[in-house]
């Protein structure tokens, strides 16, 4: 059975098929959001750490870290930043993180500092993308996103996106990768503007778990980009890619509709033995004002890690607000 372990310095986590569906907490992400750029740019962090407690506390299993503020000399800017953030971060929570950036300069010097066993996110099926970070997650023993596109673009055409998944795979092997490390993006579409969206991505889920036999992620939100009421998509696509196959995707935590329904998939597949996770979070579930539920206390989405990581090593989705 495929795993892919990652893992803070007093935590380890699995992403795979028999464990609970790994939430990786999408909000440290200056994408979109210009008050938050402005704060990292001037260093203030204040909002950075709010979001990295708060998405642990409501129960994501990682947080994803971006600092990716301009793209003004970003080869300059975002290495030391994203450095900055990702010792805050680390320092703050004990879930392991992902590295997010499309600098390979500003991933190479997080993963200098990064503490246990974080995932790169993300490379592509681009030969300049493939020869810079497959390396680098080689040397540092580190999972990667592959994301499926290459020099062509995003292809409309969902055997073009496996075959790009496939092609990354297959490099990677060639690195000693091996592709229980590589946690494929088949990049979901926006529903509203691509009727087949979902049955497009539940088929190639299906395909990358039997054929290539990887780990899977998304982008959640993309799936309702445009449409109102997004939380209601997004809240019903997610038991859907589960039971095609997907293991993760990049999220965000806060929103309880969209937690409630990762909790309950978790339940119904299997991962969340004697319903254990789902009591320990609904026990003192009452309905709030306006209807909408609340727990007493946020359980994390994913109980298949465990403590004792690994010891401290030195050797793409946007947030939405």
């Amino acid at each position: 059975m495929t795993r892919t372990i990652v893992a803070s310095a007093t935590r380890e986590i699995i992403i795979g098929f028999d464990q609970p569906f790994c939430v990786i907490g999408e909000r440290i992400n200056p994408t979109g959001r210009k008050k938050l750029a402005a704060e990292m740019i001037e260093g203030n962090f204040d909002t950075v750490i709010k979001d990295a407690l708060e998405q642990v506390a409501a129960g994501a299993t990682m947080l994803d870290v971006n600092a990716g503020v301009t793209a003004v000399n970003p080869n300059e800017t975002e290495p030391p930043l994203l450095v900055k953030t990702l010792e805050i971060v680390q320092g703050l929570v004990d879930v392991p993180l992902s590295i997010d950036s499309s600098v390979s300069a500003a991933i190479e010097a997080a993963l200098k500092v990064a503490k246990g066993r974080p995932l790169v996110n993300s490379v592509t099926g681009e030969e300049e993308k493939l020869e810079a970070i497959l390396p680098l997650c080689k040397k540092y023993d580190v999972p990667v996103v592959a994301i499926s596109n290459d020099e062509t673009g995003i292809s409309m055409d969902p055997d073009v996106r496996f075959a790009v998944a496939k092609k990354i795979v297959e490099r990677a092997m060639d690195y000693g990768i091996k592709p229980h490390d590589i946690v494929v993006d088949p990049l979901v579409m926006p529903i509203g503007a691509l009727g087949d969206a979902g049955r497009q991505v539940f088929a190639l889920l299906r395909r990358l778990r039997e054929e290539l036999k990887v780990n899977t992620t998304c982008g959640l939100s993309n799936i309702s980009f445009g449409l109102p009421h997004r939380h209601g998509i997004n809240a019903g696509f997610i038991p859907m890619v589960i039971g095609a196959g997907m293991t993760s995707a990049i999220m965000n935590p806060c929103r309880p509709q969209e937690m409630e329904a990762v909790r309950a998939a978790n339940v119904l597949n299997g991962t969340d033995a004697n319903c254990t996770n789902w009591i320990r979070t609904y026990r003192d579930h009452k309905p709030a004002e306006g209807g909408h539920a609340v727990a007493a206390a946020a359980a994390p989405a994913a109980s298949g890690g465990r403590r004792g990581g690994r010891a401290a090593r030195t050797g793409g989705a946007a947030a939405s607000e």
